[in-house]
């Protein structure tokens, strides 16, 4: 029986555990959306992970919808991002990045030229994103032509190329909490009439496309996708029929045989109870189609939980996201049952080294008391 602490091998991947280090948005990258030095230190105190998802990274200037984050479509981006999967492998961890498009949480701030955000749809999102004056809401957006979607797949592809040529293990696509590719999916937000909207095939064919090109040209061993089903976040209503809806999507990319599916079960950040959805058909469909693909699952999950889902087979890896941000040796922590720290609210999004790569160790921690 496998433990959260043994090793695993999926797709192209050969993890030393199967703990998972989840996308976590921190707001510290550089002029040109270029990563750091300081983003380097910080992924390389945490690369004890099986495996790190990097934080969501833009495939191109339009794909941006907070203040300094970082992307992956020019050729400073990819020499600052090398520092940081140098920095990993030195450590001896793995590491993906995370292939990010907004779509409508944006702001025309954030935008090229201060144009709409794009979507699949010309309706705002009730919701609020992250500029130069704080939190405000989001832009109303213009929807996507049917024209400009070999364009936006082709943005796409060339980022998971960089991604490798920045020394990345893989990619993982973005899907999931109300970014662009869940705004096609789900028919609470997709009012299209074209070939991209209306009917299941129609509703999933933007990102299985996306997802095609990727594996089409790094490999579908190195090409993972995370969801989110159920998730309320940025303005994301619930689709009329999400277990039909992920049914259908999963089967296809099983037929794909992609590396992996990270499923955010529940509210991300919230609870996981809030609407029923059965998970564990969800995972039992892809799996059964896919030849050699993992299961990752993530919100909420503590030391027991975790020990618990890999234990019960009902998942491969377990992502932890918080968790990681004050505890950079959280593997450590949760193999040894040993307590963790807290993190400091005021330092998640922006700012320099405090909050972000200060965490000390447990050994480093003084006794209290």
């Amino acid at each position: 029986m496998p433990s959260l602490f043994d090793p695993i091998q999926f797709g192209n991947f050969s993890l030393q555990n199967r703990v998972v280090m989840a996308p976590l948005t921190r707001n510290r990258a550089g002029p040109g959306r270029t990563p750091t030095p300081l983003m380097a230190t910080y992924y390389a105190q945490r690369s004890s992970a099986g495996l790190i998802v990097s934080e969501a990274s833009q495939i191109s200037a339009e794909g941006q919808g907070y203040l300094d984050t970082p992307g992956i479509y020019s050729s400073e981006q990819v020499l600052g991002w090398r520092k940081t999967t140098n920095a990993v492998h030195a450590a001896g961890g793995k590491i993906v990045i995370q292939l990010w498009h907004v779509g409508r949480i944006s702001h025309v701030s954030l935008q090229p030229g201060g144009q709409p955000p794009v979507s699949s749809t010309s309706r705002k999102a009730v919701a609020n994103t992250f500029t130069v004056n704080g939190f405000e809401p989001v832009s109303a957006p213009r929807a996507l032509r049917t024209d400009e979607m070999p364009r936006l797949v082709d943005d796409y592809r060339k980022a998971a190329r960089n991604a490798l040529d920045a020394g990345f293990d893989g990619v993982e696509v973005h899907c999931a909490n109300g970014y662009l590719l869940e705004q096609f999916l789900r028919d609470s937000i997709n009012d299209r009439t074209d070939a991209y909207g209306g009917s299941l095939e129609n509703r999933t064919r933007l990102p299985l496309q996306v997802l095609k090109a990727i594996a089409d040209e790094i490999g579908p061993g190195r090409t993972g996708i995370r969801m989110s089903p159920v998730t309320p976040v940025n303005d994301a209503g619930q689709d009329s029929d999400a277990l039909g809806l992920f049914n259908y999507f999963v089967e296809r990319l099983a037929a794909m045989n992609l590396s992996f599916v990270h499923v955010i079960e529940g509210a991300t950040g919230g609870s996981r109870l809030d609407v029923p959805f059965d998970f564990a058909e969800l995972r039992d469909r892809f799996l059964s189609g896919s030849k050699s693909g993992a299961w990752i699952v993530n919100n909420g999950y503590d030391r027991a939980m975790a020990m618990e889902a890999i234990a019960s087979d009902s998942a491969d890896l377990v992502a932890f996201g918080r968790a990681f941000i004050s505890n950079p040796d959280l593997v450590s922590r949760l193999r040894q049952n040993l307590p963790l720290a807290p993190l400091d609210a005021s330092t998640l999004y922006g700012g320099g080294a405090a909050g972000y790569t200060d965490y000390p160790m447990f050994e480093m921690v003084p006794e209290v008391g």
